[in-house]
């Protein structure tokens, strides 16, 4: 196999990449937050507004011919969030799997992430069942900072997830929460 294109999905891939978000949607559904039967309804014109890039906001689709898999990353707004950014629909088509695509799709994502001025966090949720893509996320330097329990639940189900991040400036890296006395008695 050659070297995959990948690249960021424009406006008019809205169509490609539905079909793809939905099949994931659909076949896993344990690995995403939104459901299939709440998202195949979605009027494409809503898609085509999802992929308009921005600084922080973007989806990377990688090509095998055609669209095979994506990555999505949505900065936080707020004046006291936009350090941060989140990781969302990461998905390969599972006939694609084995072949580094992920990986390679994730460090593309990552790199992009690296260029937004201020951005210093990524952040993503990961089931616990789901060991490929928590291994996949632990190679490339994401760290567990917490379980949410049930953090999903499809019917009576409920899937725990790993929260993970991952420091993209050394000032945060190096930070460590310092809390007097006094404050940390206001938590109590």
């Amino acid at each position: 196999m050659g070297k995959p294109e990948i690249r960021v999905l424009s406006e008019a891939d809205a169509a490609d990449y539905w079909l793809v978000r939905l099949r994931g949607l659909r076949e896993e559904p344990e690995s995403f937050g939104s459901a299939y039967e709440e998202s195949v309804d979605t009027p494409l014109e809503d898609v085509v507004r999802r992929l308009r890039a921005s600084a922080g906001c973007f989806v990377l689709g990688t090509f095998a011919k055609h669209l095979v898999g994506t990555v999505g990353c949505h900065r936080k707004e707020g004046l006291k969030l936009r350090h941060k950014a989140m990781i969302w629909g990461m998905y390969v088509s599972p006939e694609c799997r084995g072949r580094g695509l992920g990986r390679t799709l994730l460090t593309a994502a990552i790199a992009r992430a690296r260029e937004v001025a201020g951005l210093e966090q990524l952040l993503l949720q990961v089931g616990i069942a789901n060991t490929a893509a928590f291994v996949l996320y632990r190679s490339l330097g994401f760290t567990v900072y917490g379980l949410e329990p049930g953090g999903l639940k499809i019917g009576a189900r409920y899937y725990d997830e790993y929260l993970m991040m991952l420091e993209l400036s050394d000032t945060v890296a190096g930070s460590a929460a310092v809390v007097s006395a006094d404050e940390s008695a206001s938590f109590e």
